[in-house]
């Protein structure tokens, strides 16, 4: 059945460093479909009001609706998105990081055919939520594209850290100064995977604290495989849980190939990642409580490492995650074509 998918961010100057424009391309391969962008401008801005998001796209949106049999969003939380009151087929919403705490408040939520939410923790909330369809869709990766290649741990950890910013209030509330600030203090040399924005802004920072040489900054294409056999683990830091996804797949790459991660408490992620064992979790984007979850990992990166390689490939594959949305979308062509 015909998908028109919904872009809300630009993408990204190196394709393929963003990880809704890659969930997105999975689902194309697979169902086929559409995409219209609905964000007005070439590059992120915190300061665009999302009321204006969708601005002069109503004639496209209108035509490319005529082609489709439902309309897929992605987000990082659910937001009453003013086009979305004018659809008139029915509305997929995939809350990529949080759903926030009135998840579907407003005059839009008839277009909602269902919501899917990647995050346990928000499953509370939306059976909460009178006559709404929600499903928990655990996100999947190609995980056959990584193999596991251990690097013993002899003294230095070597970190990927992956979620780069998108503007340059991240460098704060993403963690990335004070990673970088650990790295003068510990034993540890990071390897940034950045997607082609603020790169030089980052060079200063890295420059500025004399790190050059603990620090390599892959600012373009890379076989992210090869990058993962170098290093020991992953991170993905925030200062809250709608900063980044609920499982970013950066740190999902990581276990593909075998590698623990640390990521901050408030990503979702960390639920699955304590119940596992394959890494560790920061509890405040604070130096103390980052340098305690590195000097943890360090300490048991042998356990962590094998918990990555036993889970990791088998519990985010890409399969599972296609069957699932495969399932709503039938869903939504039996409800308009009236089939039980």
């Amino acid at each position: 059945m015909p998908i028109l998918y919904h872009l809300t961010s630009p993408p990204p100057p190196i394709p393929g460093t963003d990880a809704v424009f890659q969930d997105i391309e999975a689902l194309r391969r697979e169902f086929g479909g559409a995409c219209l962008q609905m964000y007005p401008l070439r590059r992120p801005s915190r300061f665009f009001p999302k009321q204006l998001y969708g601005l002069g796209r109503g004639r496209a949106l209108r035509q490319m609706e005529d082609a489709a049999d439902a309309h897929h969003l992605f987000y990082a939380t659910l937001y009453p998105f003013p086009w979305l009151r004018a659809l008139k087929k029915p509305l997929i919403y995939t809350a990529a990081a949080g759903i926030g705490p009135s998840p579907v408040a407003g005059g839009w939520r008839p277009s909602i055919h269902t919501v899917v939410s990647c995050n346990p923790r928000d499953a509370a909330v939306l059976r909460a939520v009178p006559g709404l369809r929600a499903r928990i869709i655990r996100p999947g990766i190609d995980t056959l594209k990584f193999r596991p290649e251990a690097l013993p741990l002899r003294g230095e950890l070597i970190l990927a850290v992956g979620s780069a910013p998108w503007t340059a209030a991240q460098f704060r509330t993403k963690g990335i100064d004070l990673l970088l600030d650990a790295a003068r203090t510990l034993p540890l040399r990071l390897v940034f995977l950045w997607r082609g924005l603020l790169a030089e802004t980052l060079e200063r920072r890295v420059s500025g604290r004399g790190l050059g040489h603990r620090v390599e900054i892959i600012n373009r294409a890379a076989d992210v495989n090869r990058v993962l056999a170098g290093v020991h683990a992953a991170a993905v830091l925030a200062a809250g849980d709608r900063l980044v996804k609920a499982y970013p797949h950066s740190l999902l790459e990581s276990l593909a190939a075998g590698k623990p991660v640390v990521l901050s408490d408030c990503i979702p992620m960390a639920d699955y990642v304590r119940e596992t064992g394959c890494g560790t979790c920061v509890e405040a984007l604070t130096a103390g409580a980052l340098r305690a979850a590195l000097l943890r990992l360090m300490d048991r990166y042998g356990e962590c490492q094998a918990a990555a390689e036993a889970r990791g490939r088998a519990d985010f594959a890409l399969g599972p995650m296609l069957q699932a949305y495969g399932e709503i979308y039938r869903e939504v062509a039996g409800a308009r074509t009236g089939a039980p």
